[in-house]
Formats: C-alpha cells, sequence, structure tokens
C-alpha cells in the first residue's frame, strides 16, 4: 500500500522580535530530525517535500540528508496565513485563538485565511505534490494547523482542536493513498 507521511516540523528557536514564518530549528530541534529519520525509515519515504517556511524546509532537509533522499519545496504547504497576528507571550491566550480558528472555519478569526481556505489551499498542494511523484511513499513537511485540518477533513472523528493540541514537535501521520485514512502517527 502507498503512504503519505505528513510531518510536523521540528523544535524552534522562538524569536518574538520575527513572525513565526520567519523562525528557524533550534540546536534541540535540529538534533530530534535525526531520531524522527530513523523512526521513519521504516515507512520507505521515496521523496521529501516540504514548505518555504525556514522551520519546515530545515526539518525536510535534514530527514532527506539522513535517509540519503531526494528533497524539494512545494508551494501551498505554508502553515495557515496569520503574518499580521503578533507574537502570543501568553500560550494559553495563542490556545484560545487557535481554538476559536477551528470552532468557526468560515470566518477570518486568527491571521489572514479563514481554516476552510488554509485547508482547501493545504488539499490542493498535497494534491499536486502527490501528481508530481506518483510513485512510492511521499513525506510532507508542514506545520501544525494545516496538517490538522487535513486530518480531520479526511477523517472526521479527529477533533481538530484535540488533535492539534497533542501535537509535538517535530511528530507524523502516515495516510492511505488514496483515501487519506489515518494509519499510524508517531
Amino acid at each position: 500500500m502507498r503512504t503519505l507521511i505528513l510531518i510536523r516540523h521540528s523544535a524552534v528557536k522562538i524569536d518574538p522580535g520575527k513572525p513565526a514564518h520567519e523562525w528557524a530549528l533550534s540546536a534541540e530541534g535540529r538534533s530530534r530530525c535525526y531520531k524522527l529519520a530513523a523512526e521513519l525509515e521504516r515507512y520507505d519515504p521515496a521523496v521529501f517535500v516540504s514548505s518555504a517556511e525556514p522551520k519546515a524546509v530545515e526539518t525536510g532537509r535534514l530527514l532527506a540528508e539522513a535517509l540519503d533522499r531526494p528533497w524539494t519545496t512545494a508551494a501551498g504547504l505554508h502553515e495557515h496565513e496569520r503574518r499580521s497576528t503578533p507574537y502570543f507571550d501568553d500560550p494559553a491566550a495563542f490556545e484560545t485563538a487557535v481554538a476559536q480558528f477551528f470552532a468557526r472555519p468560515d470566518e477570518v478569526v486568527l491571521g489572514e485565511e479563514t481554516a476552510a481556505q488554509a485547508r482547501g489551499r493545504f488539499v490542493a498542494a498535497v494534491g499536486d505534490v502527490l501528481a508530481a511523484n506518483p510513485t512510492g511513499n511521499v513525506a510532507i513537511v508542514s506545520h501544525g494547523t494545516v496538517i490538522t485540518l487535513f486530518l480531520s477533513h479526511y477523517n472526521p472523528h479527529l477533533e481538530p482542536f484535540s488533535l492539534w493540541r497533542g501535537l509535538t514537535l517535530p511528530c507524523y501521520f502516515v495516510v492511505s493513498l488514496p483515501g487519506m485514512k489515518l494509519i499510524e502517527n508517531g
């Protein structure tokens, strides 16, 4: 069975003076990539494709290098658009904002893109990546909210906010192709 492996980027170096889409991995985040690569090896990813955000680029590149696989970036795999959103000093306030993002998918409540728009963009981008890589298992390195939106769209038993709250840096989900049904996660 062919699979898609959705990977949330590794741990970042938080810089409140920069927007989140510009953050890079921390030293710990880079170290975690090598541990993750060892876990992913059993899924035999043929290629790694990441969003163009630095934290996803670095995660994808490190995973691909560790497993000696090709790596590239693709459009549309970025986090939901929230470039105008300031840094949240209070994690609880950020969680509340994200809960509203998932609860009101057709409204702009966090950033510049609705959850429905972000999901549609990400679903289309994943489709493009799969069309460009028609054989083998494909690994996509992306971001928490768009991966959550994607998984809960194809697996409606998953509650988006609960799924998002349980994500770690990094983490992964293996889904069946073509059905996008969740098989395994780690």
